[in-house]
């Protein structure tokens, strides 16, 4: 049996409400999760939601990052002394 999970989602004055279905075992490993973190399934799915999407632009980031890299390297020492430190 699938379980309709609805949670609701704050845009400026208004609320929107997504619908996902999931299979049974899997809702209650939500509902289970949610209750652990103290948070509402619509908090826990939202807080979720917006980790992946956070993970995927830091991700983003690292690669572009990793692209522009002239492979200058500078020893820690060095820039301890140039801090003065």
């Amino acid at each position: 049996m699938l379980e309709y999970i609805v949670f609701n989602e704050m845009k400026e004055d208004a609320m929107s409400t997504l619908t996902m279905r999931i299979d049974d075992a899997d809702a209650a490993v939500v509902r289970k999760y949610a209750m652990f973190e103290g948070k509402t399934i619509s908090d826990f799915i939202r807080d979720a939601v917006f980790e992946k999407i956070e993970d995927q632009e830091d991700l983003k980031a690292l690669r572009s990052a990793i692209a522009e890299d002239d492979g200058t390297r500078y020893a820690h020492d060095r820039i301890l002394s140039e801090l003065g430190l």
